[in-house]
């Protein structure tokens, strides 16, 4: 366990969580692309050679600690309790059904650790689904498709949750087709022993809590710094989830002021990071067409 935090937008950066692509990409195809927020189908082994350059990259040239998020899983799930805090409530009714929670469960609670995580992300269909519960299953599924979904966007690891000062959210995502993402991510925080017990504070956001209206992806927000923070509200985040991160941020003296950047919510400003990003102290690029249609909104 040691120190975590991000303090600015351009400082150096000393540690990281990223995904390398896996069984989840190679899922995509045109006809689930759209409905798993894809424009496309990606080249899979091209884009897990580009992962593994950049991650080299970052580790030799710069001394960057590279953490990738299957690693830290399977670290998770090799431990009982962070296998039953996943799998209590991934594999349930509301999910797969009274039958899945059962078979499904008990044949997810044998699995070896690699491949309990690759399926945790990468998703099950129903040929994969071991003999005895198949038949059923292809009765109320079809045979093809998703028992579990797969996660492709668990790739954008700044959405699911982020790191604001000295502590971290844990975000409940706008769309459903990513909300497990966030899970993955809680469990590494409470179960992985680089995190478990580690000095920093969740400040804001539960899995096992229904959030309603309140939304809020990492893209959006930006700890630019002197106890200011940027979050924008476009597409994915709400006012209702960024007035709760405020309120608990000044609770804890973690910053005194949160600018909300109200943008217009369609695709061309689906985060703030997409159409305002720090180069610099005191440079940013922008995407004037949404910047200059920003309503600022100030908490203090």
């Amino acid at each position: 366990m040691s120190e975590f935090g991000v303090y600015s937008e351009v400082g150096k950066l000393r540690k990281v969580i990223v995904h390398r692509p896996g069984l989840e990409m190679r899922r995509l195809t045109p006809s689930n692309a759209e409905s798993l927020l894809f424009d496309d189908v990606l080249w899979v082994r091209k884009a897990r050679q580009d992962h593994d350059e950049f991650v080299d990259l970052m580790r030799e040239e710069f001394g960057v600690q590279v953490f990738r998020v299957h690693e830290l899983l399977e670290d998770v799930v090799n431990d009982p309790e962070g296998r039953k805090y996943i799998l209590d409530r991934k594999i349930v009714p509301n999910e797969v059904g009274v039958g899945g929670a059962l078979e499904l469960r008990a044949w997810m609670d044998e699995m070896e650790p690699a491949k309990l995580v690759s399926h945790l992300i990468g998703g099950i269909t129903v040929s994969e689904l071991p003999d005895d519960y198949r038949s059923v299953a292809e009765k109320a599924y079809g045979g093809n498709e998703f028992v579990i979904p797969a996660l492709p966007n668990q790739l954008f690891t700044r959405d699911s949750s982020c790191w604001i000062y000295g502590g971290v959210t844990v975000n409940p995502m706008y769309w459903p087709a990513r909300r497990k993402e966030t899970l993955h991510m809680d469990a590494i925080y409470k179960f992985h022993p680089e995190f478990k017990g580690g000095d920093f504070k969740v400040w804001w956001g539960d899995p096992d809590v229904d959030h309603g209206m309140a939304t809020l992806e990492g893209g959006d927000v930006m700890p630019i710094g002197n106890g200011v923070v940027l979050i924008g509200m476009g597409e994915r985040t709400t006012y209702q989830a960024v007035s709760q991160v405020a309120a608990e941020l000044f609770k804890h003296g973690a910053a005194e002021r949160v600018i909300a950047a109200k943008m217009p919510p369609d695709r061309a400003s689906m985060h703030l990071d997409t159409i305002f990003t720090f180069c610099d102290r005191d440079l940013v690029t922008i995407y004037e067409p949404v910047v200059n249609n920003i309503t600022p909104i100030s908490y203090r």
